[in-house]
């Protein structure tokens, strides 16, 4: 019936996909059957082997999305799509579409604002050593920098209430984008919880686009900048320490020579170790600066996420509560026949 009501809350299903023909049809039907209520959609980037014609005879809404890369599709999806609550997950079948509703009954139960389906077993198989591997590594590292908040960093199965999407800024352009997730929550210590989920093997036919090395150096590149943009105390601080240290080190010797002979024979190693202590003096300075920036726009993030709703209201749902009467605004009717 086109006049009903959108059911409340409104769930939206969200799968990025690129050159999932063998998959997606599977998938968004088993997300139908698991989620009913829920819209599906399907963001195809750039397939070449039918993915987009088996999602829509499936069932999904699909949208194509020009640019290449897992961030860029995330980037277009959040911005489109006006949900309450996202369920977000990969197009390849590995994630298992039942597991949905788990996932959203933990958001509300737990007023979180990201629920992470953690993948049973991953650290010992990912479907390639070198992906195991990665998943250790990252997570570890993970912990390292930025907190112990979650055990799965690079998971694709999550569910979002509306004000982490709205307020999440998805600057990342491919596969790193899951790290840049994860760090938005931690950095604004919004409430999210893990939930460990079975993940299964991609059938016969369907094969990962993630690359080991190539997609593993753009998630370290992207460590290293938003250590950057969060915590630039600490990443300048290294700097200078690193930069004081090699000073220090061709220092020590020439102090030591002018001390014994009252001699400096090697002036240029003189020069460069002044030089590189007036450069860690300039990065512990600048560190100082963009720690007290990087704080203030914390704060407005975090202030612009506070202003945005949880959940998307029913009409009848929005208006106030208890308001006294004398509070009430008199109708043009009324003030008419007070002036009289």
């Amino acid at each position: 019936m086109s006049g009903s009501a959108p059911a409340y809350p409104d769930i939206a299903v969200l799968l990025p996909c690129y050159n999932e023909a063998a998959t997606i049809g599977d998938v968004v039907r088993d997300f139908r059957t698991a989620l009913p209520q829920a819209r599906i959609f399907v963001y195809d980037n750039n397939s070449t082997d039918g993915t987009a014609l088996t999602a829509m005879l499936a069932g999904a809404t699909v949208v194509r999305e020009r640019r290449q890369g897992k961030g860029h599709v995330v980037r277009r999806m959040f911005c489109d799509i006006d949900a309450d609550i996202y369920v977000m997950a990969d197009g390849d079948g590995t994630y298992a579409p039942h597991d949905a509703e788990e996932l959203i009954r933990t958001l509300i139960t737990e007023r979180a604002d990201m629920v992470v389906g953690t993948r049973r077993g991953v650290h010992d198989d990912a479907g390639r050593q070198g992906h195991a591997f990665g998943n250790r590594l990252f997570n570890t590292l993970y912990r390292l920098l930025f907190g112990n908040d979650f055990t799965d960093i690079l998971s694709g199965y999550r569910a979002f209430s509306r004000r982490y999407v709205k307020s999440f800024p998805a600057v990342s352009g491919g596969f790193e984008i899951e790290t840049e997730m994860s760090v938005h929550a931690s950095r604004l210590k919004l409430p999210v919880c893990e939930l460990e989920l079975a993940y299964g093997r991609r059938p016969e036919g369907s094969h990962s686009k993630l690359s080991t090395f190539k997609d593993g150096a753009k998630i370290l590149w992207m460590f290293a900048m938003l250590m950057k943009e969060t915590r630039p105390f600490a990443f300048f601080g290294l700097i200078s320490a690193g930069l004081m240290g090699m000073s220090l080190g061709f220092m020590v010797p020439v102090l030591y020579e002018f001390f014994t002979t009252g001699l400096v024979s090697r002036m240029p190693t003189w020069i460069a170790a002044m030089a590189l202590m007036m450069m860690s003096f300039l990065s512990f300075t600048a560190a100082l600066i963009l720690d007290s920036l990087a704080r203030s726009r914390a704060e407005q993030l975090r202030i612009h996420y506070m202003n945005l709703p949880a959940l998307r209201r029913p009409d009848s749902e929005q208006q106030p509560v208890n308001m006294p009467a004398a509070a009430k605004p008199a109708t043009p009717s009324k003030r008419a026949s007070k002036a009289a």
